[in-house]
């Protein structure tokens, strides 16, 4: 995070190159594993991260910021520690009070080395082999934490130059950690200080799957303001789920200096798509991004405006966080979805729309709900809810016709195809099957111009 972009955000590009067609391996039964593109935890459920970065290293008598930010509805905390190559080092006794603080309240530790922070512009930064020495160094507290400890090799590991490394640095990284007996998840973060506008994880991110003898990697974006609008952050997540690439947003925040990222739009695409998020940070912030503190003081009782955003606003931590089925007694059911709404402090317009009058569809059938969820001059996210009837259904059919020239570019959780104004929303193949009164949703990225009406739906469950 904490760094002005020196170059601008490059056009996005189209290509996914080595990302796609890669196989998945079967879950380990160890501790948490990759498949088909998602995060699944030891106990075989699919784990989606709902929490926010804590500055450990920096704070390490902060120790009651755990059970804080727990207690605000998180299921995974992203702890920044030190290889003793910037910053005074983690000691393996440190890291292991860390992740049994983590374990004691019931969250997930993403433990990240945050020297590597800009590597190749900021003179200061170490690389990821060095971060690697420091994992390796503190093995044996890791070791046995397969399922409650996620290992992020090292946060932003380029900045704006030598970026093109990245791949190899990564690849051999990966390597060596399992090379030396780690099982665990690893994750792995972008280059241009995290924010990948040169898109080189993203078009290398299947050769560094690949590389990963036990194809349990997972990519970390952080979203700061390259990822200003919906779409870039829909075109660029989007494109990992496609792949069958696992993705989360390791960072982001409300405001940056190198730009406003949409939040919202964040939040929103994520909790549709069952993509983790970290936001940062929890508190102790400086070098003139203090607004991103969560709480003030490490206060959890005076929560920040982006405190309050994202612990309890629409698609927020309390909203959608679910626990790992490790902690739980019996297993979870799957998170409800939220319908996005966009903070009146964010750049896109709020268009709340109350959805036509529906009713209680027949046994077998289903209904659907029409939603715009974010809107901005000349474009609008558009969100659908179908619900199940009295009766289980198997897969479901959505129609409408816009009545003001309004068009969809890009839909994520359907399979839409349009005759002139008339669109057609079809189930793909993991949600199509609904117990009675269960729902799923679906969303898009539309274009209008001047007025942009609510229109009727019809739903048709087979």
């Amino acid at each position: 995070m904490k760094k002005l972009l020196s170059v601008a955000g490059a056009a996005l590009l189209t290509a996914l190159a080595a990302v796609f067609a890669l196989g998945q391996p079967a879950n380990a039964a160890t501790g948490f594993s990759v498949s088909n593109g998602r995060l699944y935890d030891a106990g075989g459920v699919e784990f989606v991260m709902r929490g926010v970065n804590h500055a450990h290293t920096w704070y390490p008598q902060q120790t009651s910021s755990f059970a804080n930010i727990k207690a605000l509805g998180a299921n995974t905390v992203r702890v920044v520690l030190s290889s003793g190559d910037r910053w005074t080092k983690n000691s393996a006794a440190d890291v292991a009070n860390v992740i049994s603080l983590c374990k004691a309240n019931r969250m997930i530790c993403v433990l990240e080395v945050h020297d590597t922070t800009g590597y190749g512009e900021d003179g200061a930064a170490t690389t990821l082999a060095k971060a690697t020495d420091y994992w390796l160094s503190i093995a044996d507290v890791l070791k046995g934490q397969e399922k409650y400890v996620i290992v992020n090799i090292g946060n932003e590991p380029f900045g704006n130059q030598g970026y093109s490394a990245w791949t190899t640095d990564t690849s051999n990284a990966i390597k060596r950690l399992r090379a030396a007996g780690l099982t665990h998840t690893i994750m792995v973060d972008a280059p241009n200080w995290g924010q990948d506008w040169s898109f080189t994880m993203r078009d290398n991110a299947g050769t560094v799957f690949a590389a990963d003898p036990q194809r349990n990697t997972v990519f970390s974006i952080h979203m700061y303001g390259v990822f200003d609008t919906a779409a870039e952050i829909s075109d660029y997540l989007g494109r990992f789920r496609t792949a069958g690439l696992p993705i989360v947003v390791g960072e982001f925040g409300f405001n940056h200096s190198d730009g406003n990222p949409d939040e919202d739009a964040i939040m929103a695409y994520a909790q549709a798509n069952g993509i983790g998020y970290l936001g940062w940070s929890w508190s102790g912030n400086g070098g003139g991004v203090e607004y991103l503190d969560m709480t003030t003081a490490f206060n959890p009782a005076q929560l920040t405006s982006w405190g309050q955003r994202i612990f309890n606003g629409a698609n927020g931590i309390a909203a959608t966080s679910r626990e790992a089925s490790v902690y739980a007694s019996t297993t979870p059911t799957a998170s409800p979805t939220v319908s996005p709404t966009v903070s009146p402090t964010t750049s896109p317009t709020v268009s709340p729309t109350p959805p036509p009058p529906t009713t209680p569809p027949p046994a077998g059938g289903c209904t659907a709900t029409y939603t715009v969820a974010n809107s901005w001059q000349g474009g609008f996210q558009g969100e659908v809810k179908v619900t199940a009837g009295a009766a289980a259904i198997t897969g479901w059919t959505v129609r409408w016709t816009f009545a003001n020239g309004q068009s969809v570019t890009q839909a994520w959780n359907a399979s839409v195809s349009n005759s002139g104004s008339a669109y057609t929303a079809r189930n793909v193949d993991y949600n199509g099957r609904l117990g009675a009164g269960a729902s799923t949703t679906f969303g898009f990225i539309g274009s209008w111009t001047g007025t942009n009406s609510t229109p009727a739906t019809t739903c048709t469950a087979s």
